[in-house]
């Protein structure tokens, strides 16, 4: 048997901020690039880089997003990957993330996913430097502006430039140094680097890259658009294809035996035994949300909505159906349509079957919804009256 070794090295890459100043109504890291968000990106730099552990630190509320954008730039290394949820300042979520470090990392670097371009390079410089000098190592550029400090309207003097420089990330430290400043920071500071200082250790610097720019405005936003697809389309006969349409099969099993009364379809069934689940253990909406998920390639229904997620527990077909419609959104996706089969002997469908494809569809935004439901002629669990089994076909398009 083969054991794969402990990374020495762990990347936190922090994605909690609100990116109020970008103004795009959504936590900064999963504003979209291009078809890929600011995470994705930043992602693609870290993997590229030498073997490390991977802490993502995501906004509240969105680990699961994190979690489909780790999984899906890791590939073959998800093993590496972590998500944890940020806290109130940066500071506060990268010592959330800091606490998720494996115990025998020894070097950690801090990447902001806001500098979503950043070269693989640059990390491996970075880490170089910290194993060379054991300090803390921050990557930069050299100030090309000339600068004035100024009171007002008025310039008081410039400034030397030559004893400047535009610090960037990813920020490098030995992991005791950098855990040790963490225990005995009393203020907030503006970077690592600035933490670590103040605690009394020496920082040296490596060249940046004019790639690790900060997407912090729309103006910022627009010079990465440019730079990762520096030419607009060609109109006419020699236009790429558009995405095309995606399929996704979605299924789900619930017994009877849950509290309560029956949800099935986005139904209240009065009068039958509830099922049994984390939410109301409804299989029809639940099929529907993998099979959602599976078309749009954005993981399953335990990655969004699993257990680690109180909010659900209890939750009905809407709530589950309205955020996959809103992840599917994100994604760049549409619903097209939906086709799910029940497998139970009871509750019979057909009396309600329109109501509940006229509920169902409402929660995806009008996409049509069909229902149908069928028995397995006494056979095994469904036929058993053991509990109800669903099978969902989903069709996404390109929105």
């Amino acid at each position: 048997m083969t054991i794969t070794p402990v990374p020495r090295v762990a990347i936190i890459v922090v994605a909690a901020g609100s990116g109020t100043r970008l103004g795009a109504g959504a936590p900064k890291a999963f504003v979209g690039i291009d078809e890929h968000s600011m995470l994705r990106h930043a992602l693609r730099g870290v993997f590229a880089a030498g073997e490390a552990q991977v802490v993502i630190v995501a906004p509240p509320g969105r680990e699961g997003d994190a979690t489909t954008e780790a999984i899906e730039a890791a590939g073959s290394r998800r093993d590496l990957v972590s998500v944890v949820t940020g806290g109130a300042t940066r500071q506060a979520s990268v010592a959330a993330g800091l606490h998720a470090v494996w115990p025998d990392v020894e070097v950690v670097l801090v990447h902001d996913a806001a500098r979503a371009l950043t070269p693989a390079s640059v990390f491996d410089r970075v880490v170089a430097a910290v194993d060379e000098t054991g300090w803390g190592i921050v990557p930069v550029l050299p100030v090309v502006d000339t600068i004035k400090r100024v009171d007002g309207a008025r310039v008081l003097a410039g400034v030397d430039r030559s004893e400047l420089a535009a610090a960037q990330t990813p920020q490098g430290f030995p992991r005791v140094t950098l855990e040790a400043a963490y225990a005995g920071a009393d203020q907030e500071y503006t970077d690592d680097a600035a933490l670590v200082a103040a605690a009394g250790n020496e920082i040296g610097i490596v060249d940046g890259d004019a790639l690790a720019f900060k997407i912090t405005t729309p103006e910022d936003m627009e010079r990465a658009r440019a730079i990762v697809s520096p030419i607009a389309p060609m109109r006419g006969s020699l236009d790429r294809m558009p995405p095309a349409p995606r399929v996704g099969v979605g299924t789900d099993v619930h017994a009877f035996g849950g509290e309560g009364a029956l949800w099935l379809a986005g139904l209240e069934w009065p009068g039958e035994p509830a099922l049994a689940g984390h939410s109301d253990g409804d299989a029809v909406a639940h099929a529907i949300v993998d099979a959602l998920l599976s078309a749009a390639g954005l993981g399953d229904i335990g990655t969004h909505f699993g257990t680690s997620a109180p909010e659900y527990a209890g939750a009905h077909a809407h709530a589950f159906l309205a955020r996959t419609r809103e992840l599917l959104g994100d994604a760049g996706w549409a619903v097209g349509n939906v086709a799910v089969q029940v497998q139970t002997t009871r509750p019979r469908f057909a009396a309600r079957r329109a109501e509940a494809e006229r509920v169902l569809s409402d929660a995806l935004g009008g996409a049509p919804v069909s229902v149908s439901a069928t028995t397995t002629d006494g056979l095994g669990f469904t036929g058993r009256g053991d509990g109800v089994s669903a099978f969902a076909v989903a069709l996404v398009v390109p929105a």
